[in-house]
């Protein structure tokens, strides 16, 4: 027996579907009224909208990371490596602090966005901000590698330079050399912990005395510790992380002032001997004396 294939019957065959398709829609819609219907229509295209990419970069607070101890937990290669001089050992933790940003590579969609913006320990920013017009999120990556490589060199100098001007009882640190292994962190607003890692090793006198001291701030060539962005983000990491103290730049005390997270300390900093003084001060118990920030 043969099948037999009649001319239009396909498209006869569709024609009905559709016909069904909106009888059953009409009933739907009767059944409901207009309103629900119209209620249902405006959520799909609330969820579209919220599903569609946006054009600003949400953040976080980041990870820390103690400078003073190993790349990975139990590892044996130093996140400091330093050879041509004697080193000393810490038993408390100096963290650097970051910022987690989403929207970078790959654009934020609005609900991340929307999320952010009612999310007290979080940040949106346009994505011009971040990334200048004109740049590629490539470019804008490789920029930030560059800044941190820079930031690690200029560290072990000044630290270098430091120790050689003053007796830290620390042993000639003339021919120290100095490798560092963070590698995943961007920027160079790591610089003053990073320099502050480099003296804490090459000196006995275990300055943290034991405590988690975070911070944040750049190293510039004459000493000074410059401003960075996202610090309120990145005191909420450091309390989050165990860190009762924070050093954070003079420039700063504007963002900083009125929102420190309780039960961490603020301390002003302008240059790399307030720093290192304040750090050898709350090890000894004495920062309850140290300068806060306040609003100019």
């Amino acid at each position: 027996m043969s099948n037999k294939r009649f001319p239009g019957g396909e498209f006869a065959h569709s024609t009905t579907t559709r016909s069904s398709v909106w009888r059953r829609l009409s009933r739907f819609v009767a059944a409901r009224g207009p309103r629900y219907c119209m209620g249902a229509v405006g959520a799909a295209l609330c969820v579209l909208l919220l599903l569609m990419p946006s054009g600003f970069v949400t953040e976080g607070p980041g990870p820390t990371r103690d400078v003073l101890s190993t790349v990975d937990d139990g590892g044996s290669k130093r996140m400091i490596e330093i050879s041509g001089a004697r080193t000393y050992e810490d038993s408390g933790k100096l963290l650097l602090t970051t910022v987690n940003s989403y929207g970078t590579r790959e654009p934020a969609i609005n609900a991340q966005v929307l999320w952010a913006w009612l999310n007290p320990k979080a940040g949106v920013l346009p994505r011009e901000a971040v990334i200048p017009p004109g740049q590629t999120t490539d470019e804008y990556l490789a920029k930030t590698r560059k800044e941190m490589s820079g930031a690690q060199d200029s560290a072990a100098r000044q630290a270098i330079d430091y120790l050689s001007e003053r007796d830290e009882g620390q042993s000639d640190v003339s021919g120290a050399k100095v490798t560092m292994h963070i590698d995943d962190i961007g920027g160079p607003s790591a610089g003053l912990m990073y320099t502050l890692g480099v003296i804490d090793r090459l000196t006995p006198a275990k300055e943290t005395g034991g405590m988690t001291i975070a911070g944040t701030g750049t190293m510039e060539k004459d000493g000074s510790v410059g401003a960075i962005g996202g610090i309120r983000l990145k005191m909420i990491g450091a309390k989050r992380d165990g860190a009762a103290w924070f050093l954070a730049p003079a420039d700063n005390c504007d963002e900083v002032a009125g929102n420190v997270p309780a039960g961490l300390r603020d301390v002003r900093v302008s240059n790399l001997d307030d720093a290192y003084r304040a750090l050898v001060a709350i090890g000894q118990g004495r920062g309850d004396s140290l300068p806060r920030c306040t609003v100019k």
